[in-house]
């Protein structure tokens, strides 16, 4: 729902924290999650280290909004689901997120979600949806290389959205 996209972008925010160049990290240096690679096709020029650590929140703002939420059909999906959708998509890539939903809801995995995907969300339970996309998103955590190294906070970071996320579904709207 449009209404939630603040306050899930407000969250979103609060996980990625600011400027990071961890050397495990196989998506290089972010700020606010926004990582480089993403920062550079947005402004359609490469930054410098320095650019990096001082990105815009306005263009941060935009970035999620264009690259994530619009994508993942954050205005259509029901409240709750719609942030269990982003907060994931922003972690681990909007196809990703999205497919997950898609094999949950019993809609063909291509990564976009469109009508048909909206539709079978529409008619499912959404506090289920929520429940086993938290499940899949730790499955998915949980076999990647780098678990060791962040998996106490991607864990962490799945409990707060999942928390959030029936929160938001139980009052309709943010």
């Amino acid at each position: 729902m449009l209404e939630n996209f603040v306050k899930s972008l407000e969250t979103v925010l609060k996980h990625e924290g600011g400027y990071v160049d961890h050397p495990k990290d196989p998506g290089g240096r972010t700020n606010m999650g926004i990582t480089q690679a993403v920062y550079e096709k947005y402004l359609n020029r490469t930054v410098t280290e320095e650019e990096m650590k001082n990105i815009k929140i306005g263009d941060v703002r935009i970035i999620y909004k264009e690259n994530y939420w619009d994508k993942i059909k954050g205005d259509d999906l029901p409240s709750g689901v719609d942030f269990c959708v982003f907060d994931w998509a922003v972690n681990s890539g909007v196809s990703r997120a999205s497919k997950a939903l898609q094999k949950i809801i019993g809609a063909k995995a291509d990564g976009v979600i469109g009508p048909n995907t909206l539709k079978a969300v529409e008619s499912a339970d959404s506090e289920v949806i929520i429940q086993q996309l938290t499940e899949a998103r730790e499955d998915f955590y949980k076999r990647l290389s780098t678990f060791d190294t962040f998996g106490k906070g991607w864990l962490s970071r799945n409990e707060k959205t999942a928390m959030l996320s029936l929160e938001l579904n139980q009052k309709g709207v943010a």
